[in-house]
Parts: structure tokens; sequence; C-alpha cells
């Protein structure tokens, strides 16, 4: 009888470390995965952006930018957009990122898509977070060696 109270009590404690190791584990890669949500700004300052999920996948909006002109930021619509029907929408609030999933094994943002309302245009995309924070994000048509970085810091 005690034997089995000894088997049992040992299958009752392995039980507990296996479970505490998975749901550890599945913390630590559920944090490295949204790690890029929050709000961003631009090196130039001139732009601010925030990532957050939607489903597996990361979208980004755009929360401010600089107007030169000094015209409300409501003002300014997507009219480079090559589809008619959306060179109305205000660029404030405007989706700019779609479709970019995690690559755990790389610990990097993969194989979305980028939209630059300045010129109406959608770029693949990828992103990665460097050791002192900053966030790229590459924007590149078809192969990452033809395209063009963009550096973000973290904005409360």
């Amino acid at each position: 009888m005690r034997s089995l109270q000894k088997t049992h009590l040992q299958l009752l404690v392995f039980t507990l470390l296996l479970t505490l190791f998975f749901s550890n584990s599945f913390a630590q890669s559920r944090s490295a995965r949204d790690r890029i949500c929050g709000k961003w700004e631009n090196e130039d300052k001139t732009l601010r952006i925030q990532i957050s999920t939607q489903g597996r996948d990361f979208t980004a909006k755009i929360i401010w930018f600089s107007d030169t002109e000094g015209k409300p930021m409501n003002y300014w619509k997507d009219k480079r957009n090559p589809d008619p029907k959306l060179r109305n929408r205000t660029i404030l609030g405007m989706n700019i990122l779609r479709g970019l999933k995690y690559n755990e094994a790389k610990g990097t943002w993969e194989d979305g898509m980028v939209y630059d309302s300045k010129h109406g245009k959608e770029w693949n995309a990828s992103a990665a977070i460097d050791s002192k924070g900053q966030l790229k994000v590459r924007g590149y048509w078809h192969f990452k060696w033809i395209g063009k970085n963009m550096k973000f810091h973290r904005i409360p």
C-alpha cells in the first residue's frame, strides 16, 4: 500500500513538472512572438504605427504622421492608391501591414505585405527586432535584396 502511494505521488509530481515546463515554454514562445506588438516611431520621427495581432498574423496601422503643410491629419487621403475606390480613404488609421507571420526558428516576422501610401504601392515585408530593441521593417519586391529598410523605436 505504501509503495502504491509513493508511486502515485511520484506520478503527480512528474505530471506537475511536465505541465509547468510546457506552459512556461508556450508562454516564452508567445511572448517572443508578440514582442513586435505595440506602438513604434520611425527614425525620422515622422511616422508612428501600432502593430497588433489579427488571428495568427500581424497588422499595423498609422496612428500619427508629420504634416509639413499644417493641415489636420484626417485631411490626407490615399490619393495614389491604384484602386480608385480607395483613393478617398483617410491615411490616419489606415492599415498598412497585413499577413505578417512569426517565424519561431529565426525569431523574425515574415511573408507580409506593407503598403506605401506615398507611392500607392504594396511591397513584400519582413521584420526583426535587433539587439538594441529597434524594429527593422524591410519592404521589398519579391527578393529581399531589392528593397528598403525602415527602423523604428518603441514608444509608450
